[in-house]
Parts: structure tokens; C-alpha cells; sequence
């Protein structure tokens, strides 16, 4: 080998070290930059391919009403997810999506863009129940081959029940896929109910499947905390009911209601009607809003118009509305005018039908006048002129205290989300920007704005004594073993007004619903008080919201109630339309809570008696007890084994008992008569001739009523003897704005 050869060999040696040295370097510099500078990344994927980390779902808290029944409750469900990275073939992608769209209703399109992702983990679903979880696993082993087992999981979870549908619908929210509270109690406790997830640590082989037991770690999940609401299951049963007929009956657009414990503010019924059903929140239903947004045809448009309806339908409006009070607000411009003494129970004002404010006349609701009236008189009629004499009287600086004292410049507190804020200048007249005409237009509880819950707030402190509460409506935390963790106590925010002007006020509330506007709440025997309230929505022609608030008994208060119409049509009259729906209510509540009926002499007439029991008596001895009642004798043997009604129901002395003396005779039925229109008198002939019983309720110590309602449909049949309640309400003088 010559020199030049040599040569060449040893450059070609010197440049393969070189390269081999260079490759050297940079495999160094690879170990460096992946152990040192990246090395806490490469170790997270590192961890995330070798582990699976698995949520096991808390079990969330029971919410329960007063009385411990179970409103909202978690029982055992399944989550199902997919692991994308695992699908090598369209055949299998489509199979996944086949499997989910079908057995969980999701959509076809979602599915897909889920099941392409470069992920080892996607939630599809949770919340499943059995059937769909097992439809799911025999999809899987029908197709073996596919791998689907690799592809989809299963793991525990939980559902959300709500075991009575739309009841308190609005009160209580839902949750949504997340298990996260949505709307009302579920969203303003979310933290408390929802408790704290667990979690199952696995390792993983090289093909991702799970390893051994000796591999996991598991941490418990704890359960969330149960709630006890102050909302009792009855009150809000009658007050739910009653605001669903009221829908039907005034073809009004909302109705709304609370009723309050006026010496705690424990909330004892609250509902937003038309509602929804908690099981099934994102179903619109109302089928006129669903024909309003079927004729949408922007397809984001409609999608918008979706989801406002959603939240119209989810929204509590008794919390987060405003409205113009009306005559209602009447009852604080006189407490407040009492307790300043620029007016005492001995002042009188002369109304001829209107009064003159600044440039503008302000008519009387009755434009002839109410001639010379007290001031309780004046409350009876809800006289707009003479509150706005006392509103002068007052002053701004006085009527701005007591409307700020009574809670209208700020929220309640409650312990409900989306509470409406009050907004100065806005929502109400600031001290600062009120004139004469403000201050005189809402002394009569127009030109601003205030939310249910504040007004019966102010109309439980004239209630109990002068005292503003604050709200609330859950009565107590507790823990999985049903232990009190937390009890809400009671808190009075401030004295508003002496125990004195509160009951020369609660008086005056009294008459107003004996022989005033508010006469068609009236309740034998139980002294209600109240004020009706008729306003006009603001920046809405002919629309109006007919309410009323007050309080029972008037002596000896137990609980407030509010009743709000929205946009009733035809009459809209809070006397007319939304007085005859709280006495109904109060008449149903205040039996329930065992409050005994103290009736007047006036009273006794229209009362009912209570029928004895007859049955195992001989037919003469049954006549001779129920002498008093016109008995009728069905069968041919000699001893009573069936009466109607049964004893010890109320009915009217002189009314009709069926009995019944063999196993032979049928049961004698007739055609319940229509009683609309009837006065007490009329119905009563009309049921005894029918062979029915009648029992009378609402407005019945006045000489101008008529029957409105009645508890069976005419037309019917029933048996003969059966009770029937037939409403009463006035149309006279029950006008206040």
C-alpha cells in the first residue's frame, strides 16, 4: 500500500471517529435535554401511560322538605366513557357511535367528533341506568371481535332523582351531566351536597390493560351533606294547586306565591307557576312557546330562543322578578306615617275623586269619590288621593327612612341564588332625585319596583310585631348518619316599627279584608289580614299584575302569604282576581297547622255541623240522631250498615245523609248541578234538591257574593249525600287602583 493510499485511509478513519463522536454528543445531549431539562414531562406521560385514574362520584346529599320527606335524592347509576386512542379501524368507530347514539340518545354528530379524538379518555355519558348499561355490555360481547371492551368502559356513578316531578321545581334546581347543581337549592348548596369524589389508582401493562389488585390504590369518595328544608310538603302541595287553577282560570301568563312563618321568615311554601319537571329540565313545557319557536326559522336564532325559554321556565319569581306593588304598599306608608305621628288613628281626609300633584290630576280609582273617610277607612278603600296626602306628610326624608328600613334598597339575603338587586334610581326612587311627583306616586305603591320576597318580608314585620326577618329556607344541615351539623337560626335585621303601630296597622289590615278590597280573602273564623294590590307593568299598555298580601290570624299571627297573578285576562283586579286565591289557600293551611277557627255570632249561620255516625244503629235510631238533617233510607232491612257522607264530615244542618241498609241496594247516584253565578242561598236550595250537600268557603259574610267555583265538575255524577264546596266572592267594592 503506497502512501497515498494511506493517507486516504486515515482521513476516512479521522471522519468516522468524528461522526461517531458527533452522534456521541448529540446521544448525550438527547439524555440531558430528556432527563434534566424535559424531564418532568417525559415522566407525567410516562405516569399517565403506566396509570389509570379513575373518579369514583360521591353519592350527593338528600335534600328533605320540614317533615322529612325526600325531595331530591343520588341512588347508584354508571358513567360511560371511551378510549379513542384504542380504535385502529373505521369499523370499530362506527360500531362505538352505533352503540352510544342508540342506547343513550346522543347525538350522532357529537358521538363521532368524541370517538376522533387522540385521547386515552372521553366521557360520554353519566348517570345511566341498568338497562342501558347493559344493553352497552351485550353490544360488546356480541361483537368480540371488534375489541369494543377495549374501547368502551363502565365505571360506578350516580343519578339524580327527583321523586315528585315539578314540586317545587323552582325551589329545589337540578344538576346537570357534571352532577353539578343547576338553578335553587342544588346550586346554592352545591358545595355542601355534593361532597368529595374518590378515586381508583391502577397500573397498567404495555397492551393498557389493567394489572393486579396489587397495583390499585383506592381513595373512598365521602358522601355529601343532607339538607332539611323549611318547606312543608302540604302547604306547598296547596299552594301549588291553587296557582295551577289560577293559570287556568284568569288564562294569566305567571303566577307566583310564597308563605312565610312571619316570626322566623322560615319559608313554608314558595312557588313559580308555569314550572317544569325536575327530572326532565331541558324539556320545554309550554306548548305555546314551543309554537312560537317552531316558526323561528334562523337556525341560531331558534337555538337562542331555546335556551331563554329553558331559562324562563327554570327561573324562581319570587326571587329574581321585580314588580310595581301597587295598593299592597300601602300598608308600609301607613305604618311609617303612624310611627312618625303626622297622622293617628282619628284622621280623616275628604276624597272627591282625585287630587292635584304638581301638574298632573291624579284620579281616584273611584272617580265620583270616596267622600270624608278615616284612616282606616281610607285603607279599606284604597284610596289613592288620601295616601298621597299622607305620602306628603311624611315627606321624602321620612318615606325614604322607612322604605330603607323595611328592607326595598337591598336584597333580603335569602338562601336562594339569583336574588334581584335593588338599584337606585332604577329599580326605586333615590332620596336624592325624588320630587313631589315620586314621592306621591308611590305612596301608593307605583313607579318603582320591588321582588316578592322583599314585600312579604315588610308584610310579615307589621305581622310580628315590628320586626324585619330575614328570610331563609334551609332549616338545617346533616351529615350521612343524619346527625345536625349546622341549624339555621332565626335573624331580626332591625325593629322597623313599635309592636303598637304594628297592631293598630294589622287592625286596620283586618277590615280591609272583613268589609274592604281584600273581602274575597276572607275565612270564617280564622280573622285575616290583608291588602289587595292592582299595578300596571311598567312599559306594557293594559298589562297589569293582580296580588295580594296579608296575614293570618290577624290576633295572633302564625304566617304571611303573597299571591301575584301575571297579565290575568279579563279582570285583573288584585281583590277580584288574586284575594279569592289566598283565602282559599289560608282557608286549607291555617286547618293544617291546627289553628283553632274562633268564630263570630255573624258567622255561625253559614258554619257546617258535624254528621254522627249512624252505622250498626237501627233505622230508627239513626233517624232520631240525624234530626236535624233530612235522611234518606236505601235498602230494606233494619239497620244502618253504610252512610254518606261519613260521619263526622261537615255539612250544613237541614243537608241530606244517605243510609244505606243492606249489601243489595246500589248506591244512588245524580248529576252535580252547575252552583256559578248562585248566591249562598240559591246553591244551598239547589244542592239539597239534588239530594247533594253543600259546604260554603271564601267570602261569605257579605249579601252581594256568588258562587265561582266549585270542588266537583257540574255535570258529573256522584253519589247522592256527597259534600260539595262551593266558592264564594264579591264583585263590589273590591276595587283598589
Amino acid at each position: 500500500m503506497n502512501s497515498k493510499s494511506l493517507k486516504q485511509l486515515s482521513l476516512r478513519a479521522t471522519i468516522a471517529l468524528w461522526v461517531v463522536f458527533l452522534a456521541f454528543v448529540v446521544c448525550i445531549g438527547s439524555l440531558v435535554r430528556v432527563a434534566i431539562i424535559d424531564g418532568e414531562e417525559y415522566k407525567l406521560k410516562a405516569e399517565q401511560n403506566q396509570l389509570m385514574d379513575t373518579k369514583v362520584s360521591a353519592a350527593r346529599g338528600t335534600i328533605y322538605d320540614s317533615n322529612l320527606n325526600i325531595l331530591a335524592k343520588s341512588a347508584s347509576a354508571w358513567l360511560v366513557y371511551i378510549v379513542p386512542s384504542k380504535i385502529e379501524s373505521e369499523e370499530q368507530r362506527k360500531a362505538v357511535v352505533s352503540i352510544l347514539e342508540e342506547t343513550l340518545e346522543l347525538e350522532e354528530e357529537t358521538l363521532t367528533e368524541k370517538a376522533s379524538r387522540d385521547s386515552n379518555y372521553v366521557k360520554i355519558a353519566g348517570g345511566v341506568e341498568e338497562e342501558q348499561k347493559v344493553a352497552i355490555q351485550d353490544f360488546i360481547k356480541q361483537n368480540k371481535k371488534l375489541k369494543l371492551n377495549e374501547i368502551i368502559g363502565i365505571d360506578p356513578d350516580t343519578k339524580r332523582y327527583y321523586p315528585y316531578s315539578s314540586f317545587a321545581s323552582t325551589i329545589i334546581g337540578f344538576v346537570n351531566s357534571d352532577d353539578e347543581g343547576n338553578a335553587g337549592i342544588e346550586m346554592k348548596y352545591n358545595s355542601d351536597l355534593k361532597g368529595v369524589s374518590g378515586r381508583i389508582i391502577a397500573a397498567k401493562n404495555a397492551r393498557q390493560k389493567k394489572m393486579a389488585s396489587d397495583y390499585e390504590t383506592m381513595y373512598a369518595a365521602q358522601e355529601g351533606s343532607n339538607l332539611v328544608l323549611t318547606i312543608d310538603e302540604v302547604i306547598q302541595y296547596y299552594l301549588e294547586q291553587s296557582l295551577d287553577q289560577a293559570l287556568v282560570d284568569t288564562g294569566a301568563k305567571y303566577a307566583y306565591g310564597i308563605i312565610m312563618d312571619v316570626d322566623t321568615g322560615a319559608i313554608l311554601g314558595m312557588t313559580s307557576k308555569p314550572d317544569f319537571d325536575l327530572n326532565s329540565p331541558n324539556t320545554i313545557y309550554s306548548q305555546s312557546v314551543l309554537d312560537r319557536i317552531e316558526k323561528v326559522e334562523d337556525e341560531e336564532e331558534k337555538k337562542q330562543e331555546k335556551q331563554n325559554a329553558l331559562f324562563a321556565q327554570w327561573r324562581n319569581r319570587t326571587i329574581s322578578d321585580t314588580y310595581e306593588p301597587g295598593s299592597v304598599f300601602k300598608t308600609v306608608v301607613v305604618s311609617a306615617a303612624l310611627e312618625e305621628g303626622v297622622v293617628d288613628m282619628n284622621t280623616t281626609y275628604t276624597c272627591v275623586g282625585g287630587i292635584q300633584v304638581a301638574n298632573n290630576y291624579q284620579k281616584c280609582w273611584k272617580h265620583e269619590g270616596h267622600g270624608t273617610e278615616t284612616l282606616t277607612q281610607g285603607l279599606m278603600n284604597s284610596c289613592n288621593p288620601f295616601f298621597i296626602t299622607i305620602g306628603q306628610k311624611l315627606g321624602k326624608e321620612n318615606f325614604y327612612k322607612y322604605f330603607e328600613a323595611f328592607g326595598f334598597t337591598e336584597k333580603t339575603e335569602i338562601d336562594l341564588p339569583a336574588e334581584a338587586s335593588p338599584v337606585a334610581d332604577v329599580t326605586y326612587h333615590s332620596l336624592e332625585k325624588m320630587g313631589i311627583a315620586e314621592l306621591s306616586s308611590s305612596s301608593f305603591g307605583q313607579t318603582f319596583q320591588v321582588s316578592p320576597i322583599q314585600m312579604i318580608t315588610a308584610i310579615s314585620t307589621i305581622a310580628n310585631g315590628g320586626k324585619l326577618m330575614q328570610p331563609y329556607i334551609v332549616d338545617s344541615v346533616l351529615d350521612a348518619d343524619g346527625n345536625v351539623v349546622e341549624k339555621t337560626a332565626p335573624v331580626v335585621k332591625r325593629q322597623v316599627i313599635s309592636e303598637k303601630t304594628a297592631s293598630a296597622v294589622a287592625s286596620m289590615m283586618e277590615q280591609v279584608v272583613s268589609i274592604g278590597t281584600g273581602k274575597n280573602a276572607y275565612v270564617a273564623g280564622y280573622h285575616v289580614a290583608g291588602k289587595t294590590g292592582t299595578s300596571e307593568k311598567i312599559g306594557k299598555k293594559d298589562a297589569y299584575i293582580a296580588s295580594f298580601a296579608g296575614f293570618a290570624p290577624a290576633n295572633n299571627p302564625e304566617i304571611a302569604i303573597l299571591i301575584a297573578v301575571d297579565e290575568p285576562e279579563g279582570a285583573h283586579g288584585g281583590g277580584v282576581v288574586a284575594a279569592p286565591i289566598a283565602g282559599e289557600i289560608l282557608e286549607k293551611v291555617l286547618a293544617y297547622l291546627s289553628v283553632e277557627p274562633q268564630y263570630e255570632d255573624s258567622e255561625m249561620k253559614n258554619i257546617s255541623s258535624t254528621t254522627p255516625s249512624l252505622i250498626g244503629k237501627s233505622v230508627s235510631e239513626a233517624k232520631q240522631m240525624a234530626s236535624n238533617y233530612k235522611v234518606k233510607v236505601i235498602g230494606s232491612g233494619n239497620e244502618v250498615i253504610a252512610q254518606t257522607p261519613a260521619a263526622d264530615s261537615q255539612i250544613r244542618t237541614g243537608g241530606v245523609i244517605v243510609i244505606y241498609t243492606d249489601d243489595s241496594a246500589a248506591k244512588q247516584m245524580a248529576e252535580v248541578p252547575d252552583f256559578t253565578g248562585m248566591t249562598m242561598s240559591q246553591a244551598n236550595s239547589e244542592a239539597i234538591s239534588c239530594g247533594f250537600n253543600i259546604r260554603f268557603s271564601g267570602t261569605t259574610n257579605s249579601s252581594e257574593v256568588f258562587a265561582y267555583k266549585q270542588s266537583t265538575e257540574p255535570g258529573t255524577e256522584a253519589e247522592i249525600g256527597s259534600v260539595i264546596t262551593v266558592y264564594f266572592k264579591s264583585s263590589v267594592n273590591v276595587q283598589d287602583a
